[in-house]
């Protein structure tokens, strides 16, 4: 819960307590604990915005308001009975109020810890040599967004951008890709990211190294934020992709929004196919990078990108695409995919021949037959100096923000924050020794000392 959140319900709800239980001059005191509630209500509204999970808590001044108007003015009686059900009536009620808004959370990211503040930037990008393969019109071009995190070179005065920028249409896709109620995703419109729009680039560095992130089928460009704004302050410029009609929601900047076709694309087959689209969005971005480095119209990046030094990482399926793009496109140099399949192109028997990382989650939920097949994959994917992980009490949305969604999501033992931590530490050393070139290996081999519960290897 957000701290007036917390100042409204124990406020309000101790004043309920007193006056339905302890107070005898239920008459005169109620009156003052109404208007009290009232104020309460208001000042959390202004200084954090409503919810519907905070329903219940707003409605304690009604109820106080009732136990003005009825009550007697004369001291009565106490009846024990009365008393009881007075108290189990209270508890229910506050369980049930507190318990709303601490299952679906407005939480908090944790502060990036590298040096820059965290600048970004939305681009709407169109590939006119591709047509768009989820329209039946065939002048239709293949149409993404693409969200860049970059390091700043100043503080900001101004608003924290919100986590989400399009609450409504995203809830929307979400509901159709997971069958949750799309009013059960509304409180994340009220959730801030790290990040400043449209900063001035940091002058620290004359040009910085690229990471391109990919989310996974049904995800969105914004699935890990605790992870770009991290890898931002650090120093690298970070790409996240919304891949049009696979992520939950794509709003363009007319207002024309593609929500998720691709949530019923179940068949391995089917998705070895499919990542040919992925792929190639991922090359024509990169392609689109090469030209705001020699020619941004606002001259923002021009001169700015090293695209000598292009890493990826990607989550599930956006994962898969990043050993595909590593293995298949010589501008990028390394990769992360966390806990996804590899699927595509079945790579060789000798490994990719780049610095591959594989993190797996410690829950495999897949059937038997997939699973046979993801560890001979992954086999290949590791082979020739791969590198692989386990992080414990994990599952495969580990590696996403949706942890952070509700505690009702998480696997059992697990801190989500902590294993974003851990994440966030892997991919940063890792990055930092193949892309930056900075690190000569010691400190992924301090964090494998740091995290003896993490299962990292190099295959060899």
């Amino acid at each position: 819960m957000n701290f007036w959140e917390v100042v409204l319900a124990v406020v309000n709800f101790s004043l309920i307590s007193w006056i339905l239980l302890v107070s005898r001059e239920t008459k005169k005191w109620s009156k003052f604990a109404s208007l009290v509630a009232v104020g309460m209500v208001i000042m959390q509204l202004l200084a954090e915005g409503f919810r519907w999970q905070m329903i219940p808590a707003y409605l304690s001044p009604v109820i106080l308001i009732i136990c003005y108007l009825s009550a007697e003015r004369k001291k009565g009686f106490r009846n024990r009975s009365i008393f009881i059900v007075k108290s189990v009536s209270l508890f229910i009620y506050i369980s049930v109020a507190v318990t709303l808004p601490l299952l679906m959370p407005v939480f908090a990211f944790e502060e990036p810890t590298g040096p820059h503040t965290v600048g970004t930037k939305l681009y709407h990008w169109v590939d006119h040599q591709r047509s768009e393969p989820y329209s039946k019109n065939p002048t239709d071009r293949r149409e993404l967004m693409v969200q860049i995190w970059y390091p700043a070179a100043e503080k900001s005065n101004g608003n924290r951008e919100p986590y989400i920028g399009n609450m409504t249409e995203l809830a929307k896709g979400l509901e159709k890709a997971l069958s949750i109620p799309a009013f059960a995703f509304s409180h994340l419109g009220l959730v801030k990211s790290h990040s400043f729009k449209d900063l001035q680039l940091s002058d620290s560095e004359n040009r910085y190294p690229i990471l391109v992130f990919s989310h996974g089928l049904s995800g969105f460009r914004n699935q890990n934020t605790f992870e770009v704004e991290e890898l931002a302050s650090q120093g690298y410029i970070v790409l996240g992709i919304d891949h049009t009609f696979d992520a939950a929601a794509t709003v363009f900047p007319d207002g024309r929004t593609a929500y998720v076709q691709s949530h019923n694309l179940t068949d391995f087959d089917e998705r070895d196919r499919h990542i040919k689209l992925w792929k190639e969005d991922v090359t024509f971005v990169l392609d689109q990078l090469e030209k705001l480095n020699q020619n941004d119209e606002t001259g923002f990046f021009t001169g700015k990108i090293d695209t000598s030094r292009i890493g990826m990482f990607g989550h599930s399926y956006g994962g898969a695409t990043a050993a595909q793009i590593l293995a298949e496109d010589s501008r990028v140099k390394a990769a992360i995919d966390m806990d996804g399949t590899l699927y595509g192109e079945v790579l060789p028997e000798s490994g990719i021949g780049k610095p591959f990382l594989l993190m797996s989650a410690d829950i495999n939920e897949d059937s038997d037959e997939d699973a046979y097949k993801d560890k001979v994959r992954s086999e290949r994917g590791l082979a020739g100096g791969g590198m692989s992980m386990v992080i414990p009490h994990t599952d495969h949305t580990s590696f996403t923000d949706f942890h952070l969604f509700s505690p009702l999501l998480r696997s059992p033992g697990e801190n989500p924050k902590e294993v974003h931590r851990i994440i966030n530490e892997f991919s940063l050393a890792f990055f930092d020794q193949y892309i930056k070139q900075k690190d000569d290996g010691s400190t992924l081999k301090r964090l494998k000392t740091k995290y003896p519960e993490v299962n990292f290897k190099v295959n060899r």
